[in-house]
């Protein structure tokens, strides 16, 4: 069995059968005969490795061979002759005291028979190293030693035998041949370390591992030469045996509990390791291990005294006071024997700190808060004491107690300066409260009286000067006035350091930290106090800064001043900052100063004269500073109009136009031709549906015709230009007027109507178009807004911002009026689109 692949460091190799033994090269040998049934048989070899703690198992099935070799009778029966020329490898024995020359084998030839044969050989311990150890005789072939031979230095030897006749023939092959030096029990076993050394805890239960001691033999391997066996000699100090050896593998383990530092630290074990299988007289060797017990917390710390006296003065403090020492049995410098000191009571006010001086072990006491000899003269502490390691009870032992100790603390008494109670006084001031005002006492007392007779008080010099304190009776009061807005004193509180002086000069200190309580000081205003109203009359936003903090600045509370003015104005809350103000009617344009009062959250209220410039105008911007608003420009000037404005315009133009055309239509007669100039065909339909002509309607009955400078007219698109023809009606038809010629926009505008008529074909502009009837219409409508007072009613249309000029597409009935079958030239100027159907209305 291959072992070396399962557990390479076997140390024990163990079969559970005892009908099996294994040896260290896996060779499976049974101690009594074995009777295989048709079941197979089983064992395991366990491997252990002692020194790791490792073990191994390899589980073996042995089976009956079924196969059972029969000879036939054909079979031919082989005869193994015997040849002298191939003999048994040959066998010397080690250290062999002769006599010498000592035959140890012959070589001869079967050849022999039939010639003369001679002998020879070479290789080592012939004419090799070591040379002349062995020859052979030419004649014979015996092989014969010289000498003797150390196994451990030359096991064997491989020589080359030849067997040859006189001329030099050989018959036979060269032979190799093998002398074996057979072991002899010549070394005896040594260790491999001359002290092996290990250690333990102490307390270790038994069966612990301790160590493995290792010895070695020159001998060969796996014979009994080599079968070595370990035990303990001897044991120091002579004490009951502690520890067991294994007598095959040498490993040490622990046989009783009762290791215990304190009581012995080291033992020194004295194995023997002899060969043979540990037979009597087998050779043997002794080697030495040193066990060391290594120190477990199984001591507690004890003091060496139960009370400790101690002695300090009054208001000392960081100083040592005391040293405290301690027992422990454990190994020195080691955990187990490293003091925790604790104060377990009488330290409330943690006056008292306790350290370990790592170098001595003991206990440092310290005072780290100055004690009062008028508070309490002696102090009493409970200290405890305890290891850093945790602690590990010995078999069968019993908890282990905690120690401590008391330690008495005696003050003494010291004559000691003043002192504040308190230390610091916290004094609040009115913000702005007069220079001199009293805020506030501070006193010192003198610890040993109890008093504050002939104290006197001082401020340090370099503090803020913002109080001063009497010098006998303590009184603060303030040397100016306090003000959160000034200086140093933003910061709203300043610490001032004063000094007590009894009459021994001896000195105390406090703290008086001076806090300025805000005031309500400042009253709201409002920053901005102009503005400009337009006639869309917007609110205006009104906001009021106020210096002082909370609680007296926000929220604000707005409100009209003047009794007279709030009829007229009002002012609406926005948020906690804000309010606006607007009028609460229709009010004459011009300037008004109106007093706001603000009130802050602290009721202080303070007035704002607010500016308003009522003007007639779109945007602020148009309300120059130095122009009467009044004055302004009314609708029908070149100012921009609203949208409403535009379109009532619109609708009268419109209007005015429906009738002018229905005029004209209903008094013509005959076939209306009318000339329609290229300049409008361009881009323009005409109307293609007229079949006859129509009737001249001449009833004045119907519409009359008034002889005076009324206008009407029409209009046509021609590209992006919008044009205006303003035509005079005096009674004629419209033929008659375009026949007779006719008075143009051009010839009212120059001569106001009473001009002499002229020819005019051009075309004019929106702007003199604009020019001509806005201011007409815009006096209609302003007069239209008012009522019988001049006043503006609201229940009719306002005006708005100019919001730009018409649409470019004109009005809808500026092609109303043509009706014209003939005169179709103009078709030939359409663009392409057109081309195909002016063509086809001519061909009709």
């Amino acid at each position: 069995v291959n072992l070396k692949e399962c557990l390479q460091s076997a140390e024990s190799i163990n079969s559970t059968d005892p009908v099996f033994k294994v040896l260290e090269d896996g060779s499976v040998y049974t101690t009594s005969v074995v009777s295989l049934s048709s079941e197979k048989k089983s064992f395991t070899i366990l491997l252990k490795d002692i020194q790791e703690h490792m073990e191994k198992k390899i589980h073996i099935n042995l089976v009956a061979d079924k196969e059972k070799k029969t000879r036939h009778a054909r079979d031919t029966v082989l005869k193994r002759t015997k040849r002298r020329w191939g003999p048994i490898p040959s066998v010397m024995i080690e250290n062999s005291l002769g006599p010498f020359p000592l035959q140890i084998q012959q070589v001869q030839s079967d050849t022999a028979q039939n010639y003369t044969i001679y002998y020879s050989a070479s290789g080592p311990g012939i004419d090799q190293d070591p040379k002349g150890l062995f020859y052979i005789e030419r004649e014979t072939g015996n092989i014969f030693a010289t000498r003797a031979v150390d196994r451990e230095q030359y096991p064997s030897f491989q020589i080359i035998c030849f067997a040859s006749t006189p001329d030099g023939y050989s018959p036979e092959i060269p032979l190799v041949h093998t002398i074996r030096i057979e072991d002899d029990n010549d070394n005896a076993p040594y260790f491999t370390q001359d002290v092996f050394e290990f250690s333990v805890p102490e307390n270790s239960k038994p069966g612990i591992i301790v160590g493995k001691m290792t010895a070695d033999d020159k001998d060969e391997p796996f014979t009994l030469h080599t079968a070595l066996k370990y035990r303990i000699v001897s044991q120091a100090p002579p004490v009951t045996p502690v520890f067991g050896i294994h007598g095959d593998t040498g490993v040490i383990t622990v046989l009783s509990p009762q290791l215990d530092r304190e009581m012995v630290s080291k033992y020194t074990l004295l194995v023997e390791a002899r060969d043979m299988a540990g037979q009597p007289f087998g050779l043997c060797t002794t080697g030495t291990a040193i066990i060391r017990i290594e120190d477990t917390n199984d001591n507690a710390p004890s003091f060496k005294h139960m009370q400790y006296e101690a002695r300090v003065e009054e208001n000392r403090v960081n100083a040592e006071i005391l040293r405290i020492s301690v027992l422990d049995l454990d190994e020195p410098g080691s955990p187990g024997s490293g003091a925790v000191f604790e104060i377990i009571r009488g330290n409330d006010d943690r006056s008292f700190e306790i350290t370990t001086d790592r170098n001595t072990n003991e206990g440092v006491l310290c005072v780290v808060k100055g004690l009062d000899y008028e508070s309490s003269k002696q102090r009493t502490l409970v200290i405890s004491v305890n290891n850093e390691a945790p602690y590990m009870l010995a078999p069968h032992s019993r908890q282990l107690a905690q120690s401590t100790s008391t330690v008495i603390v005696h003050v003494i008494d010291v004559d000691e300066g003043p002192v504040f109670k308190p230390c610091l006084l916290t004094l609040e001031v009115k913000e702005c409260e007069d220079m001199g005002t009293l805020i506030g006492r501070y006193v010192a007392e003198d610890p040993e009286t109890g008093n504050s007779e002939g104290i006197c008080y001082r401020i340090a010099p370099g503090q803020c000067n913002w109080i001063n304190i009497d010098e006998k009776t303590g009184e603060v009061r303030t040397s100016k006035v306090l003000d959160r807005d000034v200086g140093e004193m933003r910061q709203g509180q300043c610490n001032i350091t004063v000094l007590a002086i009894d009459r021994n000069g001896k000195t105390g200190t406090g703290t008086i930290q001076v806090i300025i309580r805000p005031g309500n000081k400042n009253y709201p205003r409002i920053a901005k106090t102009e503005y400009i109203m337009c006639r869309d009359r917007k609110p205006i936003c009104l906001t009021a800064q106020d210096a002082d903090v909370s609680p007296f600045s926000m929220p604000f509370v707005y409100r009209v001043a003047d009794r007279s003015l709030s009829g007229s104005w009002k002012v609406t809350p926005h948020n906690d900052k804000s309010a606006y103000l607007s009028p609460r009617g229709d009010i004459p344009f011009g300037k008004y100063t109106i007093p706001i009062s603000v009130s802050d959250n602290g009721g202080k209220q303070g007035v704002s004269y607010i500016t308003v410039n009522y003007c007639n105008c779109d945007t602020p911007s148009d309300c120059t500073e130095g122009t009467d608003p009044r004055d302004l420009p009314r609708a029908g000037s070149n100012i921009s109009l609203g949208v409403w404005a535009i379109l009532a315009m619109i609708l009268g133009s419109l209007l005015l136009l429906l009738i002018l055309i229905t005029i004209c239509g209903c008094c013509g007669s005959g076939v209306m031709h009318r000339q329609v100039t290229d300049d409008c065909a361009n881009h323009n339909l005409i109307i293609s549906n007229t079949e006859a002509p129509g009737e001249e309607v001449m009833d004045h009955n119907i519409i009359p015709l008034q002889n005076t400078n009324d206008q009407g007219g029409y209009g046509i698109k021609t590209g992006d230009q919008q044009t205006f023809e303003m035509v005079k009606g005096k009674g004629h038809t419209l033929e008659s007027i375009k026949g007779g010629g006719h008075q143009t926009l051009g010839s009212v505008k120059e001569g106001g109507g009473g001009g002499q008529p002229m020819m005019d074909t051009c075309r004019y502009s929106y702007s003199e178009w604009h020019n001509f009837t806005h201011p007409r219409l815009g006096e209609k409508v302003h007069l239209c807004r008012q009522d019988e007072e001049q006043k503006h009613s609201e229940d009719y249309l306002l005006s708005y911002n100019y919001e730009g000029k018409g649409s470019l597409a004109g009005s809808v009935g500026c092609c109303s009026d043509q009706h014209e079958e003939e005169a179709l030239d103009f078709l030939d100027q359409l663009e392409p689109k057109f081309r195909t159907l002016a063509e086809t209305c001519v061909k009709r």
